[in-house]
């Protein structure tokens, strides 16, 4: 336990891979958790571990989203801690990127990151205290091929990141995105079925080319990424603001 003990944090895309993790490395500091996602019975399932409350619902729904909120602060209290966790990713030529697969990508990628920040962050600012941390990629920070909708959509949370962080520097509140590169999750293994399916490699194939992109030459594991959102928390943080952090092994060097 320690000074943020009762905190409300929200965390979205919590029912597995980083988002579990990011749970359950908050709960272990005794913060109060809502868990956002469309999976009941997986939120059921990470929350039956941890002390959390669980909010199933669909954050392209622009009125549930805010009926959920109105449940968490019934429920919690105000939030304090944002986890913008929850997102897509489909790979695709350009030619074969149509108007559907931007709009897929940004509804979840983007649109909900900006709606929870405004119904949470002005709020935040008033009470003097906040965190925000927006789960982004090292493809907002870099172009990958194949792959212009998440790119356009990470690269706009970067963005957002940024322009929120000096609209409310004076606030007490810090706004930051951790970017991950690939991470060992259920979303790398559909890239991984993606790679066999175009090019014919093999499934080991497949993973050590997305391996070979780290100099590392590893996967991240969803443990470093929580480790690193939680690492933004706490009162000695306060003084990281406004940063989007590569966590890929060093692949995206500014």
């Amino acid at each position: 336990m320690n000074d943020l003990a009762g905190r409300v944090a929200l965390v979205t895309g919590a029912s597995r891979g980083i988002g579990e993790a990011i749970a359950k490395r908050f709960a272990r500091e005794g913060v109060k958790l809502a868990l956002v996602g469309r999976d009941r019975s997986a939120l059921d399932r990470v929350a039956s571990g941890i002390d959390a409350r669980v909010f199933a619902m669909d954050l392209t729904d622009s009125p549930a989203l805010d009926a959920t909120l109105d449940a968490i602060e019934t429920a919690l209290g105000p939030v304090d801690i944002l986890v913008n966790n929850a997102g897509v990713a489909e790979s695709a030529a350009l030619e074969a990127t149509d108007d559907a697969v931007i709009e897929r990508t940004f509804a979840v990628n983007v649109w909900p990151v900006f709606r929870l920040c405004r119904a949470t962050v002005p709020k935040m600012a008033k009470r003097g205290w906040g965190r925000v941390i927006n789960v982004a990629s090292n493809a907002g920070l870099t172009g990958y091929p194949y792959t212009s909708a998440y790119c356009a959509s990470k690269h706009a949370v970067v963005g957002l990141t940024r322009a929120l962080a000096a609209e409310f520097a004076r606030s007490g509140v810090t706004i930051n995105a951790i970017c991950p590169g690939f991470v060992d999750t259920e979303m790398t293994v559909r890239a991984i079925d993606n790679i066999v399916a175009k090019t014919g490699r093999t499934r080991e194939q497949a993973r050590a080319a997305l391996e070979a992109q780290s100099p590392q030459r590893r996967l991240m594991t969803v443990d470093e990424v929580a480790h690193a959102v939680w690492a933004l928390v706490p009162h000695e943080a306060r003084g990281i603001h406004g940063q989007a952090i590569a966590l890929d092994g060093g692949q995206v060097i500014a």
